[in-house]
């Protein structure tokens, strides 16, 4: 019985084996059988047979072809057989036949070894070596998987890789014939060779890999991005692709390089077009014979970094696009379009809102050398009606409205001395305070070979009267943020610890000396800030400007990261009243814009804690998530679900700051979910937190002409016609969103979002860490703290110039920006896009590209000033 019970089985078992046969074609079942009698043979004693059979089993492995999802049929049969071909070759002596065999293991290894085994890298390295892409693509990629975990593993027990790196070599080869670019990168950065891609790159994929380098870098963790950027930058100075190498120089803040840049290309067209990089992103840079030879050359191209063309760009873009009109404050309120209600506000206080409609005036006519209040001609009475607007305003309101003809003359160096000369004679201390600020205003950005800035300014930061002191150290600071001037050291640095000095002269000086030397860890004024810390009684700890001082220091180590470490160790033998203070500030300010994922962790970490009223640490720790997160397009958008959360359950005091650090994130930047969070805050029952939304509002709107947050501030003016301190935030809102008439961006990031500012960066900084108390500073005597944004203040144009730096028109394409980053082929690089005639104004995210063959640019990235250079071979076409 039992025995016919077995019978039974084996039939059931072979019928199975029969059914499962008459599924596969007449072909398939021809190779399946074709491929058993192959494994039968190798195991044959004759090494001739097994050498035919391995032949031929190579050969259907090798031609096989199935579509992506399936298993190729060769490997797909013989997979039952992997097992007694393994043993098999256990049992082998040395040969070229075992050789063989382990090849054909390797390949069967891909769909059969368990996972961890690395089997396919085993049998690779004991096999005859040969083309590794003739066994196709698929193999290759598994393989570099497999080499990864081997080398960590090596790695840890410190075994030699030689073997492995040989196999390196050839899968690198490989996938850069093959345009898999990115796959070549990952695998050198897990075995940490990247020098070995430089032998690999050409002329046709370099770009390409470049492109996946930098974008990499936001995501690695220190040192790798940087080792990941010097890659890029040695491919780019290879192919003399001198704009990307400047840009990545730039973003490695590695001036050695910046100089072989200039000192590796020959053509003068090109190098210009480098100052023009330079000045942009804002950075004190001296040219010498090496990298200019000729004098008039060097000349010309100093003048480019040193701005001097940024008036005459943005008034010609003014010009074409007709907006040289000046704007009155009115205009921009646009009061006729709202009920009945908030005409009757007169009862406000008057000198509050001419202070207010000063601001909006300087925002809103920001450079274009003309407004109706400040500039009117004179014509009509000798320098009459500039006079009375002036003194419409009460004590240190003359301050911020004579600075404000700083504003309007902006980046007109000549000119604007020349205006703002009668004040510097006036017998009110105000008004030469608010000259000696527009001084510096003028200058921002600006440099210039005879210093008119330090020459009017310095002799008065010693002056008795502390508002002039402020107005002079505030213009300083503005006029040289960046320059490292050690002129200026020596002038500032004794106010400091200048027993006699009042504080908020004391805290002005802190941050002209944290601009002036903003990123460059100088020891001797880390110092001196440091002495002036400690040197604070206790009541002068619990001021709010006491609280600039260690913004000041912040701003020495903006975005150096470890560099601040021992600073930081030193802010920890501070008085607790400002200990964390401190800590928060100089920890937010190194890591800015890195997007270091674990500061952001530590600085959410601080926000979490419920603390009572008086610990204001909190603050600096919000704003500073949004100083590190902005570095990238997901941290941002983390960051901000971050922040509401933060509103839900965060105390009071992390409220207040959570609309400043949103308006950070999204600068210039008006993102419809932020825009209906803040406006949702702008009507908070805690009047600090709707104080800073409103200013948020005009943040994220600042030069866009937004016309939904145009008109939200609109309703927002009448609903708080009654509440001075919030109609006076309205104001500068309005006056923000509308600033140099939409031409504007207070964009610290520039060259498609990927160099950031540091000069711009540390002026939002400042204005924001004095909005964190708005009551005593924004609202109190120091509103001319707002001024600190014309650091950030660019022209969001692109302007196309011919050799001799005159404008040309030439249609321009410009769309969204789409991330083409390792995608294949030449896919888009913008979406939805309009043809335009240059000068143009992109918004943020916009990229441009030329529509005619016409010209060639002589920068990759097509914003700011572009020289254009004319094609040689483009012929016109005869129609």
């Amino acid at each position: 019985m039992a025995k016919e019970d077995n019978n039974d089985n084996n039939k059931n078992k072979n019928k199975k084996e029969e059914k499962k046969d008459e599924d596969l074609s007449e072909e398939d079942l021809a190779l399946k059988q074709q491929l058993e009698l192959y494994v039968e043979r190798v195991q044959d004693a004759d090494p001739n047979l097994q050498k035919v059979a391995l032949e031929s089993m190579r050969q259907e492995i090798r031609t096989s072809t199935s579509s992506m999802t399936s298993v190729p049929k060769p490997l797909k049969f013989l997979r039952p057989h992997y097992g007694t071909l393994k043993a098999y070759y256990e049992t082998m002596g040395d040969s070229e036949l075992k050789k063989y065999l382990a090849d054909v293991l390797s390949v069967l290894a891909l769909t059969m070894s368990a996972e961890g085994e690395r089997e396919s890298l085993k049998y690779r390295l004991e096999g005859s070596g040969g083309d590794i892409g003739s066994w196709g693509h698929e193999y290759v990629r598994n393989l570099a998987g497999e080499i990864s975990q081997e080398y960590a593993k090596r790695q840890s027990e410190e075994v030699p890789i030689e073997d492995l790196m040989e196999l390196v070599q050839q899968i690198v080869a490989f996938h850069m014939k093959h345009n898999a670019e990115p796959e070549a990168v990952d695998l050198l950065m897990e075995v940490e060779d990247l020098d070995l891609l430089i032998e690999h790159v050409d002329s046709t994929n370099f770009r390409r890999t470049c492109l996946y380098l930098t974008s990499s870098a936001r995501y690695l963790p220190g040192p790798d991005d940087m080792l990941v950027l010097d890659i890029a930058y040695m491919i780019y100075i290879k192919f003399e692709e001198y704009p990307n190498a400047l840009q990545i120089a730039l973003f490695l803040d590695n001036m050695q390089y910046v100089k072989q840049v200039f000192t590796s290309c020959d053509d003068q067209l090109r190098k210009k077009q480098f100052c023009y990089i330079l000045a942009r992103h804002g950075i004190t840079f001296e040219l010498d014979e090496e990298m200019a030879v000729n004098d008039d050359d060097r000349e010309a191209l100093q003048d480019i970094i040193n701005n001097t063309k940024l008036s005459e760009g943005y008034l010609t873009l003014a010009r074409d696009i007709e907006v040289m009109e000046p704007k009155s404050p009115e205009d921009i309120y646009k009061a006729h379009l709202l009920d009945g209600r908030a005409s009757a506000g007169a009862t406000v206080d008057s000198a509050r809102q001419n202070l207010a409609a000063t601001f909006v005036n300087a925002f809103v006519n920001a450079g274009f050398g003309q407004d109706k209040l400040m500039t009117v001609p004179s014509d009509n009475s000798s320098a009459g009606s500039s006079a009375n607007w002036l003194f419409k305003n009460k004590e240190h309101g003359k301050t911020s409205a004579t600075a404000s003809l700083g504003m309007i003359l902006l980046w007109d160096v000549d000119s604007g001395l020349a205006q703002m000369d009668k004040y510097f004679h006036a017998s009110d201390n105000h008004v030469n305070a608010g000259a000696l600020l527009g001084v510096g205003i003028v200058n921002c950005g600006i440099k210039n070979d005879c210093d008119p800035a330090l020459a009017l300014l310095g002799e008065h930061t010693d002056k008795e009267d502390p508002s002039i002191r402020i107005g002079a150290v505030m213009g300083l600071g503005i006029a040289y943020a960046g320059t490292q001037n050690e002129q200026l050291r020596s002038k500032l640095a004794p106010i400091l610890n200048d027993a006699k000095a009042p504080l908020d002269v004391i805290s002005f000086a802190a941050l002209s000396l944290g601009l002036i030397y903003v990123g460059s860890c100088n020891e001797e004024v880390a110092q001196a800030i440091i002495f002036a810390l400690m040197d604070r009684s206790e009541t002068e700890l619990g001021e709010p400007l006491t609280r600039l001082l260690p913004l000041g220091l912040g701003l020495l180590y903006l975005g150096k990261q470890e560099s601040v470490e021992a600073t930081a160790e030193v802010s920890k033998t501070f008085n607790e009243k400002i200990r964390k203070y401190c800590d928060m500030t100089l920890l937010s300010c190194a890591y800015a814009g890195t997007g270091n994922v674990l500061k952001v962790q530590n600085l959410l970490g601080h926000c979490s804690q419920h603390l009572d009223k008086s610990e204001t640490h909190q603050g600096p720790a919000v704003l500073g998530i949004a100083m590190v997160a902005m570095a990238e397009e997901l941290g941002l958008e983390m960051a901000i679900r971050s922040l509401e959360h933060l509103l839900q359950y965060g105390e009071q005091n992390i409220r207040h700051a959570v609309p400043l650090a949103l308006g950070l994130l999204c600068i210039s930047n008006p993102k419809v979910n932020v825009m209906d969070t803040l406006s949702r805050l702008s009507h908070d029952t805690d009047s600090e937190v709707a104080m800073a939304a409103v200013i948020s509002l005009g943040l994220i709107g600042a030069g866009t002409n937004n016309a939904r947050i145009a008109g939200m501030l609109r309703n927002l003016s009448s609903y708080y016609y009654k509440d001075a301190n919030l109609l006076f935030c309205v104001r500068i809102a309005q006056g923000l969103v509308h600033m140099g008439k939409g031409l504007l961006t207070l964009n610290p990031y520039h060259s498609e979002r990927f160099l950031l500012s540091p000069t711009a960066l540390a002026g939002i900084v400042i204005m924001l860490h004095a909005c964190l108390d708005m009551k005593s500073v924004i609202l109190g005597k120091y509103h001319y703290m707002l001024y600190f944004l014309v650091l950030a203040m660019q022209p969001r144009m692109l302007m196309t110039v011919d050799e001799n730096n005159k404008p040309i028109s030439v249609p321009v394409r410009v769309g969204q920006a789409v991330d083409v980053v390792g995608q294949a082929g030449r896919p888009k690089t913008i979406t939805g896009f309009q043809t335009h005639t240059t000068p143009v104004l992109l918004a943020a995210g916009d990229r441009a590209e030329l529509a005619t063959e016409k010209y060639i640019p002589l920068s990759p990235i097509l914003e700011g000033f572009v020289i254009l250079k004319e094609n040689p071979n483009y012929r016109e076409e005869d129609h």
